[in-house]
């Protein structure tokens, strides 16, 4: 696969914020770093949300010593799906991937993860459940499952009720639905997204795969925030997020998901638990891969 150079094709990495003047300029110096160690043409787009505190003048500071930064400013506090449809339609190269401003995913093996690009339209971070003993035992492997997929019980309640929901209206077999994920950005920029809260990620997810694309999941690590105030798992967002899926549901989701039915299953391949993707590892998984399920490769029309 060529690992031992860099990326050969350009990626645009997406991010926004609201009110993190204490995170960001640590941000986007460990953005760069990433970006600069794996890829060979890159940009950083970085939606300021309406902040109130510093995170603007922080931001444009950066952007001054590095031009391949793009600060767009919102007017006013706009929320995550509205700042993220915009860093959406601003990205410029010819992958697009995103990351939290609190740097809350593990992005490792991103080189690899570009790499899969190359077989897979989409490539899908999924939160892995650790393999221990017990953790066969359905029940506590429930409970190891919630453990995975946040800060604390509160909020990996708040993120598994919202993914047994969008499994429930949506009816496609996506083992996570907030997490990273890479798109050929033709791709999703070709999608009209409708909403406003944190459901447009699995809303591209949704569409992209109403589309065709054959995805390729990847067990991505969840990384604890540290500093600053996950705005997430708020009642008010939370609320927001629950009324997007509902009305999106009602517009187009229902028709989606009839037409599903299991018709599409086969477009979605899993590299299993608790398998990471090393480089040696995955020099031998893709050409079994070509070899055996040749039917997994080629590339939607967009």
């Amino acid at each position: 696969m060529g690992l031992e150079n860099k990326f050969d094709r350009s990626v645009s990495l997406l991010a926004w914020g609201y009110n993190e003047e204490a995170l960001l300029k640590d941000f986007l110096d460990r953005a760069f770093a990433l970006l600069e160690a794996n890829v060979h043409d890159y940009e950083v787009v970085f939606v300021n949300d309406g902040s109130t505190d510093g995170t603007g003048r922080i931001a444009d500071k950066y952007a001054r010593r590095e031009p391949r930064l793009r600060v767009l400013h919102n007017e006013r506090n706009l929320n995550v799906g509205l700042s993220c449809r915009r860093a959406v339609a601003a990205a410029q190269k010819e992958f697009l991937f995103w990351q939290t401003v609190d740097w809350s995913y593990d992005l490792t093996y991103l080189r690899t993860y570009l790499e899969l690009l190359n077989y897979f339209d989409v490539v899908q971070g999924i939160r892995p459940t650790p393999e221990r003993i017990l953790s066969h035992i359905p029940l506590i492997r429930s409970i190891y499952r919630v453990k995975s997929r946040s800060d604390n019980f509160k909020k990996a309640l708040v993120s598994l009720s919202n993914y047994y929901l969008l499994r429930l209206f949506f009816g496609v077999n996506f083992h996570d639905f907030q997490n990273v994920t890479f798109y050929p950005t033709a791709l999703v920029q070709s999608v009209n997204l409708e909403g406003k809260s944190s459901f447009v990620n699995p809303e591209m997810l949704l569409k992209t795969h109403a589309l065709g694309a054959r995805f390729l999941e990847v067990p991505i690590p969840f990384i604890p925030r540290k500093t600053g105030e996950a705005k997430g798992t708020k009642l008010k967002a939370i609320a927001n997020s629950v009324r997007d899926l509902l009305t999106n549901w009602y517009r187009w989701g229902w028709r989606q998901r009839l037409a599903n039915s299991g018709v599409r299953r086969d477009t979605i391949s899993r590299v299993h638990q608790p398998v990471y993707l090393e480089e040696e590892v995955l020099k031998l998984v893709i050409p079994l891969f070509k070899l055996f399920k040749p039917e997994k490769f080629g590339r939607i029309g967009y």
